[in-house]
């Protein structure tokens, strides 16, 4: 009954979105205009807010962040050894690489909040703000083998920027100023609610029977095989169990809603990275609920 209660809230809301979406009169601008304030400013805003109140020792932390790090960088190693094996039409393999080891950022915070409010809430933000780069640079690797420009547009992401800012602020040991407080909180919580309605919007799942071998092997390692390494690594590094459930749960996230934009902005097949974001985001209904029965045993 408590991980029903600690799911349910979020993909209710992921399920009104799809309704929404699918009843409402609203035009594809509404949606994109959503996005962006999400993206550009909500969101930024939280993980802000949630780093720099959270107290930073790597004493404590850099276990798990490197637990978090070295899960991820495995889901990334087994989509580079599955290439070989699996037959897919020109970048459709490489387009649907991303979706192995990319994770939503919202349902990570909105879950992370609920699982053990402020303190989870800036774990799950330095998980975050780690590893936006790293996956990232594997997922543009992957689709164009180059890496011009990709540091100037890492430079420039919002959510980087947003951590980077709130790791120092926290570092530096300022006060928050009550009023700031209270607004950086205000964003945030319009954050996870209106970023879990557009996950619900964007969820897509015609053309489904398209590459169902390619789909299978990359859904079965973003949401088993990457929170079993997590699971595994954590027990060998002697992880607290609280900072062990945040990182399990964070790797066993479904993939970010925004790696259909990369997919498509870089000449790669977006409808078949919408459809395994949609299916990965359905099935993650049933493997974070074992996930987290997992951590309570």
């Amino acid at each position: 009954m408590y991980i029903v209660n600690l799911l349910l809230p979020d993909f209710s809301l992921i399920l009104l979105g799809t309704v929404l979406y699918r009843i409402s009169n609203w035009e594809s601008a509404f949606w994109t205009g959503a996005e962006k304030l999400v993206y550009f400013l909500l969101f930024p805003a939280l993980l802000f807010y949630s780093t720099a109140r959270t107290p930073l020792s790597f004493d404590t932390s850099g276990k798990m962040l490197a637990v978090g790090m070295c899960a991820l960088s495995g889901a990334i190693i087994l989509t580079w050894l599955g290439k070989p094996w699996i037959k897919a039409a020109p970048m459709d393999y490489e387009s649907g690489m991303q979706t192995s080891y990319r994770f939503n950022s919202y349902m990570a915070l909105a879950l992370a909040a609920r699982l053990g409010g402020e303190q989870a809430t800036g774990m799950m933000a330095m998980l975050i703000g780690f590893g936006v780069p790293l996956c990232n640079l594997a997922a543009v690797h992957a689709l164009a083998h180059k890496s011009g420009g990709l540091f100037k547009e890492l430079a420039r992401n919002p959510l980087l920027i947003a951590t980077a800012c709130g790791l120092l602020y926290s570092l530096c040991g300022l006060p928050m100023p009550e009023v700031a407080g209270a607004v950086l909180s205000r964003l945030g919580n319009a954050a996870l609610a209106l970023g879990l309605l557009l996950v619900g919007a964007g969820l897509r799942l015609s053309g489904i029977h398209q590459a169902k071998g390619l789909s299978a092997y990359f859904l079965m390692i973003k949401l088993m095989a990457v929170p079993a390494m997590a699971w595994l690594l954590g027990q060998w590094a002697g992880l607290a169990p609280a900072q062990l459930q945040i990182v399990v749960l964070f790797c066993a996230l479904p993939t970010a809603s925004s790696a259909y934009i990369l997919a498509a902005r870089m000449g790669g097949n977006g409808p078949l990275v919408a459809v395994l974001i949609s299916v990965g985001t359905m099935l993650s209904a049933l493997t974070l609920p074992f996930w987290l029965w997992m951590l309570q045993h």
